[in-house]
This record gives C-alpha cells, sequence and structure tokens, in this order.
C-alpha cells in the first residue's frame, strides 16, 4: 500500500447538477484501486464551500426514489495557489492536510465544467483529469461551442441565441419562422438536459424561454432534429481514441434530466448501436475531431443525431459526462473493452502527463 498516488475526488458543486455530481463520485468511488490510489474526498456545497471528509459522510446511499445529497461537514477547505505541497488548507486548523497528486473534478455544470474549477486547480499546481480551462470554458458553453463546429465545416442545428439583456427579444414567431416547430429552448451553459424544453406553441415557448433563463443569461432556441440519438466516448490528449457509438432509446418525449438519472426505465441504451460499420467509423472518426477542434484533453463524450440514416449531425460535447451506474461515457468504454476501474486509471495517467508535459515549458526568459 506504499506510494499509492493520492487522488481527490472533487464532487457537488454549486449547479443545479449537483446532485448528479454526488452519484457520479460515488460510482467513481465504489470502483476506483485502492491498492493503487489513496482516495481523498472534497466535496463542495451549493453555497460554493469545500469541505474535507475522508470518511465518504459526504455520500448517502442512493435511493430508488431520488439522487444522493450531501451530508453536513465542519471541516472547510481552502485552495493556496502556486504552492508544491500542501495546496489544501484546512480553515478550521484541525487537520494537517498533505498534497495531492492529482485531482479527478466530477463537478457537472457551471462552476466546475466551465474552466473556472480547471483554473482554481492550475493555479494551485496540481494535475486534473479532463479538459484544460479553454476547453472546459468552450465545451459548456454551447453558443461558443456550436459556433466553432460551424467554422469547422461541421454539421450542427440550426440555432438562435437569446441573450436576457439583449435590447430584443427573440420571440415566437421569430423562432417558428427560422427554425421551424418544435424547437427546443435550453440555458447555454447547463448540462443534464436541466432546464431544456420541447416546445411546440407559443405559451409553451414563453414559460420555456423564463425557466431556461433561470439558469443562465444566454439560452439557444434549436431546430428539432428527427434522427436517432447517437453518443461516443473520446479518450486521449494528444492521440485520442473513440469507443463503440451507443443509441439513446428515451421512453420520454426526449432524454431529459428524469430519464436520465431518476426513472431507470427512462431510455434503453443501446450499446454498441445498430449502425453499418460505415456509419459507426463515421462518428467515431467525427467525435475525434470535435474533441480536437474544441481543444478538449482527457476525455469527453460526444452527442449526435443520425437524420436518415445517413447525415450525421453534432448536438454537443460534454467534458466531464456522468459517471452514475446508467451513464453512457463509462457504458461506452466497457462495450469498448476498457473496464470502469481500467478507464479511471487511464484518466489519471491522462492528468499526469499532461502535467508534467505543462511543467517543461519555460515561465521566464533565463
Amino acid at each position: 500500500m506504499a506510494n499509492r498516488i493520492r487522488v481527490g475526488i472533487l464532487f457537488g458543486g454549486r449547479s443545479a447538477e449537483h446532485e448528479v455530481s454526488l452519484q457520479s463520485a460515488k460510482n467513481i468511488i465504489d470502483a476506483i484501486d485502492t491498492n493503487k490510489y489513496e482516495v481523498v474526498l472534497i466535496g463542495i456545497d451549493k453555497k460554493g464551500q469545500w469541505h474535507f471528509n475522508e470518511q465518504f459522510r459526504f455520500l448517502l446511499p442512493v435511493t430508488e426514489a431520488a439522487l444522493p445529497e450531501r451530508s453536513e461537514s465542519r471541516e472547510n477547505l481552502a485552495v493556496v495557489p502556486g504552492k508544491q505541497s500542501n495546496q489544501l488548507v484546512s480553515l478550521s486548523g484541525e487537520q494537517r492536510l498533505a498534497s495531492l497528486d492529482v485531482v479527478f473534478p466530477v463537478l457537472h455544470g457551471p462552476c466546475g465544467e466551465d474552466g473556472t474549477v480547471q483554473g482554481l486547480l492550475k493555479l494551485a499546481n496540481i494535475a486534473f483529469v479532463g479538459a484544460g480551462v479553454l476547453g472546459s470554458a468552450v465545451g459548456m458553453d454551447k453558443d461558443v461551442m456550436k459556433r466553432l463546429l460551424r467554422d469547422a465545416g461541421i454539421s450542427i442545428a440550426r440555432f438562435i441565441v437569446v441573450n436576457r439583456h439583449s435590447p430584443e427579444k427573440i420571440g415566437f414567431d421569430y423562432a417558428r419562422e427560422q427554425l421551424g416547430l418544435p424547437v427546443f429552448v435550453k440555458p447555454a451553459n447547463l448540462g443534464s438536459s436541466v432546464g431544456i424544453h420541447k416546445v411546440k406553441n407559443r405559451k409553451e415557448f414563453e414559460q420555456a424561454v423564463d425557466d431556461a433563463l433561470n439558469y443562465d443569461n444566454k439560452i439557444l432556441i434549436e431546430e428539432c432534429i428527427h434522427g436517432r440519438e447517437i453518443e461516443c466516448s473520446v479518450l486521449g490528449n494528444d492521440n485520442a481514441i473513440a469507443s463503440v457509438p451507443g443509441e439513446i432509446l428515451p421512453n420520454h418525449e426526449f432524454y431529459s434530466y428524469e430519464a436520465k438519472y431518476l426513472d431507470e426505465n427512462g431510455a434503453v441504451l443501446e450499446i454498441p448501436a445498430k449502425l453499418t460499420p460505415a456509419i459507426s467509423e463515421r462518428i467515431r472518426e467525427l467525435a475525434i475531431k470535435v474533441f480536437s477542434v474544441l481543444c478538449c484533453e482527457g476525455m469527453a463524450r460526444v452527442d449526435f443525431f443520425l437524420r436518415d440514416g445517413e447525415e450525421i449531425i453534432v448536438n454537443e460535447i460534454n467534458t466531464i459526462p456522468g459517471f452514475t451506474r446508467i451513464s453512457m461515457y463509462p457504458k461506452l468504454w466497457e462495450a469498448s473493452g476498457i473496464s470502469y476501474s481500467e478507464l479511471i486509471d487511464r484518466l489519471i495517467e491522462l492528468a499526469i502527463e499532461r502535467f508534467k508535459r505543462e511543467k517543461r515549458l519555460k515561465t521566464d526568459r533565463s
């Protein structure tokens, strides 16, 4: 058990996806090889405070009816930028915390997946799993992401951006004229289908816009693509690889938050997807291209629509995909020959590899 790699599992967060993060973290903790890694739990509550609790009391058992919740801890943490060791400091002074070798962020949504935490960890001189600051920020903002993909010649759904502070709000009539009906209304910076609505008439549209603006100051109105929902997992830094594609067959009207996390029968996951070898290979190649265009590293899940059995349209990228027991990212890799435990190993190795590579860069002119 000597010389184990000290891994901080960072979870929770000040986001509407807080509970999903707890469930993802629990699955990683259950699967990680404790003979190889010393696990340190770092929980972020909904107020944004950081807590340390190595007894795993943050995570309550998952129930049939709901996602887990975070229990209270008196041990608050601060991150000290620039230190070579002991980067985490206990504010209570009750514990001396050793340095971490790597952090595995399992934070979904804003204040965790959008480059903010990645920047903090970079300043604190700590290696971390997943995309860096730029890739995280770009992947989180659906507006910026789609514009970059469009400029790279990658097919996406047509969309309109509405800003809360715009002098003129785009109304239902304009959206219907430009995109047809139904349309999807979604916050620009959120995931897990939180705040997303499929709307078919003026009343639903106005209610959906109001709800989406509860989560973000910028929202997308997007055309509805009638096609198969295909997902593909990507793993790597410079030489990324793609998993076999899988298909989502929702039993709800679309792949909603409830279908993803609360209803075990909310969707059927068909892994691998029933595709021709040619289409499957095109999706895998396009997933790696999207990963590269959006400056991602470590891991991501790329979501597609397959229209008329031939046209591949990119929906979005998720730079910290779910790691719950029904999440596609680990399931796709299992079907591709990489077990859950091995996947964790590879992600940590990629994080340390990037950290060492970046440390070799000069920071002065001497």
